[in-house]
């Protein structure tokens, strides 16, 4: 037979470990609903008047702080959808803004194709400069309730060429995209959205030091 200080170290213990099951399973809970989150999209998401090409995620693709140069080149990032049980045709294009906006970007032309290799210094002076991959028009065929993405990398890419300014974060790049014959619209793809702080310039050697 237990004594009375037995039964209460006992029933203690159980109650401990009742508490404890009971937060392992809140614990659960918290993790299984946090796995469901996604991560924020930093794109422009919008869609044609009509409702039949859905437009996801268009942005500026991420470089650096400094962005692209006046007439150089920026890769774009981009899903759309087509809500249709028929082939749609898709064409984007640039065109400059009525208001010179600073912050927003026109492109000569919208293209697809494989990305310019990066500029490295060539290992002979005489040798020629490498010229960058011909772009085919920014058409494509999307198949019924089909979808084209592009997200930058190998193989074929959607790029602006020839930017009327300096693209940069913060800044915007007008396009006009539309959906067999139908109503042309214009949208702005934002600049992207960098996963991690750019890295900062190093400070003065005497920064840090005190006066004497």
């Amino acid at each position: 037979m237990r004594s009375l200080g037995t039964r209460r170290v006992a029933q203690a213990a159980g109650a401990a470990m009742v508490a404890v099951i009971a937060l392992a399973g809140c614990s659960a809970g918290q993790v299984a609903e946090t796995a469901l989150l996604k991560a924020p999209v930093s794109g422009l998401n919008t869609q044609s008047p009509d409702g039949k090409l859905l437009i996801r995620n268009l942005q500026v693709a991420y470089d650096a702080p400094e962005g692209y140069p006046a007439n150089g080149t920026a890769p774009l990032q981009v899903s759309l959808f087509n809500q249709t049980e028929q082939p749609m045709t898709v064409t984007i294009s640039s065109r400059p803004q009525t208001d010179v906006t600073p912050s927003i970007v026109s492109a000569q032309q919208v293209g697809v194709g494989a990305l310019a290799p990066s500029e490295e210094p060539s290992p002979s002076a005489s040798a020629p400069a490498a010229e960058p991959p011909a772009l085919e028009p920014a058409k494509f065929t999307i198949p019924p309730l089909g979808t084209q993405t592009f997200i930058p990398g190998p193989g074929k890419n959607l790029q602006a060429v020839g930017l009327s300014n300096d693209l940069k974060p913060g800044y915007s790049l007008s396009l006009t995209i539309q959906a067999n014959d139908g109503e042309a619209i214009d949208v702005l793809a934002p600049f992207q959205t960098p996963t991690s702080p750019a890295s900062r310039a190093p400070g003065n050697e005497d920064e840090n030091s005190e006066a004497e």
